[in-house]
């Protein structure tokens, strides 16, 4: 420090209007600073380099692993030879596993005297070769993937749960055969198993880019909060946030009460016919409550089932494997209320 010329860096922050000094910002800002203006340096000799670098990007949060590795893509490659070493699922080229190889200390599972004692450590080529500990952390590269591509699409619409799936897609092929709107195949339909999970799924759907993301969701009092809280919090835009009440032009709906009490009456009486021992007239069910479901429960309380318990995902199943039987006998006010949902879902397709 007491030979040359010393630069004193700061860093100023835009939003805040604030100069800090380097050194007093987080490690991983700092590795990251020091790697850009050492490789800088490096550029300007243009000679070809083998990198060796270990755990780059440790103290670097997820993203910023992500900025770093697409930094390493798009200025090292075709310049110089990179081989790093990590432990971080977020520093695996998910597009480039053949690129991977797994460093294992064989000696460490071995058996005290064998022979794998004595193999120390070995750079592993074949995945079926390695340990459950050493493929970690290329499983969670792998796990991280399939969520971003599989599971989801740029267009997710997040329901409730099974029910609701089946329900979506029985009544979308129909409609289509109607020659009316259906749901838009780019929409992918996620089912998160319950209303409670909706805006931490939201949440974290809601992190990636250039995703377009909504909810059809059923509508009662005690979660009116949890709804609101989902363009109140910014997590979604209003017009994102679709209930069933919207459609039935209630207080209260769940999909169920999209097709009218008779005609899910009628589906309750087919799907567990063995079990009830006689049909459910659907003017039995006296109670007041908005819910087709909230009257059906308070039935089965006083007139219990044979054998087994209610379960609205077996009506939706039944409806969704005899749909084609089961088009003839749906109201028209039914196919109004899916086809008002279809389009105003289909309308925030960009």
């Amino acid at each position: 420090m007491r030979q040359g010329t010393n630069i004193w860096g700061g860093v100023y922050d835009t939003r805040h209007q604030v100069t800090t000094e380097l050194g007093s910002r987080s490690r991983g800002f700092v590795w990251f600073f020091s790697f850009l203006a050492w490789y800088s340096d490096v550029k300007k000799n243009a000679e070809p380099m083998i990198l060796l670098l270990d755990e780059p990007g440790l103290t670097l949060h997820a993203k910023a692993q992500y900025d770093l590795l697409r930094y390493f893509e798009t200025e090292l490659k075709g310049a110089h030879q990179l081989i790093y070493s990590t432990h971080s699922p977020f520093m695996i080229d998910a597009e480039h596993f053949e690129r991977v190889r797994i460093v294992q200390d064989k000696s460490i599972d071995a058996e005290l005297g064998s022979e794998s004692e004595a193999e120390g450590t070995r750079v592993l080529e074949d995945v079926f070769a390695a340990s459950a500990d050493s493929l970690f952390p290329l499983q969670g590269a792998l796990g991280y993937e399939l969520h971003q591509t599989l599971f989801v699409g740029p267009y997710s619409l997040v329901v409730e749960g099974a029910a609701d799936l089946l329900f979506l897609q029985a009544m979308s092929a129909i409609l289509q055969e109607d020659k009316r709107t259906g749901l838009d195949p780019r929409w992918t339909i996620t089912p998160v198993g319950g209303s409670a999970k909706v805006p931490t799924f939201v949440a974290l759907l809601g992190s990636q880019k250039q995703m377009v993301i909504a909810t059809l969701i059923d509508n009662q009092s005690a979660d009116q909060q949890k709804i609101e809280g989902l363009y109140r919090e910014k997590l979604l835009k209003k017009a994102n946030v679709l209930t069933f009440a919207d459609f039935t032009k209630t207080s209260e709906a769940d999909i169920e009460d999209m097709f009218g009490a008779e005609f899910y009456v009628g589906l309750v009486n087919a799907e567990f016919a063995a079990q009830l021992g006689g049909e459910i007239d659907v003017k039995a069910l006296k109670s007041k409550e908005p819910r087709i479901l909230q009257r059906l429960e308070k039935y089965f309380a006083e007139h219990p089932m044979k054998e087994g318990v209610f379960s609205h995902y077996r009506p939706a199943r039944y409806f969704s494997e005899n749909s084609k039987k089961q088009a003839s006998k749906l109201p028209k006010e039914a196919k109004d209320r899916f086809e008002a949902a279809f389009k105003k879902l289909n309308a925030l397709i960009t």
